[in-house]
């Protein structure tokens, strides 16, 4: 098959011929219409973390079944599919049900096994389900990974309708799929983002407020912060918390390290909580949720043999929503 390909971690990818992964008794294949980017088709390129080798990227993929395993009984060949880029072990799924992600066997699809970023993707039958109605191939492509976690993020803040959540550096997909699944459950959303263009649309979006991010201090107070910025970030989140309140972080793109006050942390008696993907009851929750009219942002839309050009625009940080790849004529 055509396909992205990463020889070395560090390195670069390259587009090239490579076999599909062999198809067991419970996988699927599934010819890729669709896939899109995430922070991880940059950060395996960089060792981190450090991929088997050789690797296909692509965490988010969407398709129609090409071939089932002998025991799939869940979809079949022609069915018009999503997968789920959270990837558990059943044992990890039966002990620990909705924290399934918190089990060691955790894996996240296009990181710890090959992804989507070429003409078939292969995946276990438990993490492919049926796309939304209603929705066009990029929507399905953008969604999973992004609204899974932006999801879980909510949950684990306990998030209720009236509540105020902050969404730090709106742009990605993470925080557009927070704006937009917050607004849904009833919440009032303030945005931050360095750009005005940024700041702009996503009024335009629902936001109630938008604020620069490069202000020593943002005018809210949350209930819950959705944090995946880190250090650059970090201090005007903690403080923009109520008393009370919520930061919950999946991600730190601008370096690993923070500093925390204490005084301020057990005084103003506020909660961190750190959030990665989701499990399969939520996957499930979230994909309803699209189904039913959820907005879907998409930035923009490559061919997949434009995945370079795709890949320097998510880098530099250009984008608004999920950047897709069409998979349609290649």
């Amino acid at each position: 098959m055509q396909s992205w390909i990463l020889d070395e971690s560090p390195g670069t990818y390259r587009w090239g011929e490579i076999e599909p992964p062999e198809i067991g008794p419970d996988d699927v294949k599934v010819r890729v219409v669709a896939s899109a980017l995430n922070h991880m088709d940059l950060w395996v390129t960089r060792g981190m973390p450090k991929p088997p080798l050789p690797h296909v990227p692509g965490c988010d993929v969407a398709g129609v079944v090409d071939a089932v395993g002998d025991s799939v009984t869940s979809v079949a060949v022609g069915d018009e599919v999503v997968i789920n880029p959270g990837v558990s072990p059943v044992a990890d799924i039966v002990a620990l049900g909705n924290d399934s992600p918190m089990g060691p066997g955790f894996m996240i699809y296009g990181e710890h096994c090959w992804g989507g970023h070429a003409t078939f993707a292969v995946a276990p039958s438990r993490n492919v389900r049926l796309r939304p109605a209603g929705r066009n191939w990029a929507e399905c492509a953008a969604y999973p990974l992004a609204y899974l976690t932006a999801y879980r993020m909510l949950r684990r803040a306990r998030v209720q309708a009236g509540h105020t959540v902050l969404v730090v550096g709106i742009g990605s997909g993470v925080s557009t799929a927070a704006l937009a699944l917050a607004r849904h459950m009833g919440c009032d959303v303030v945005v931050t983002s360095r750009s005005e263009a940024k700041r702009t649309e996503a009024l335009a979006m629902g936001a109630v407020a938008a604020h620069d991010s490069a202000a020593a201090k943002w005018p809210v107070e949350a209930d819950v912060v959705i944090e995946s910025v880190g250090p650059a970030t970090w201090e005007q989140s903690v403080r923009s918390l109520r008393p009370g309140g919520r930061l919950v972080v999946c991600g730190g793109t601008s370096g690993p390290k923070v500093e925390l006050n204490l005084p301020r942390l057990f005084f103003k008696q506020i909660e961190i909580i750190g959030s990665t993907m989701g499990s399969y009851q939520e996957f499930d929750e979230v994909s309803a949720l699209v189904a039913q009219g959820v907005a879907v942002r998409v930035d923009r839309t490559y061919p997949l043999t434009e995945y370079t050009d795709a890949l320097a625009r998510l880098e530099h940080g250009e984008q608004l929503g999920k950047i897709v790849l069409s998979h349609e004529g290649t």
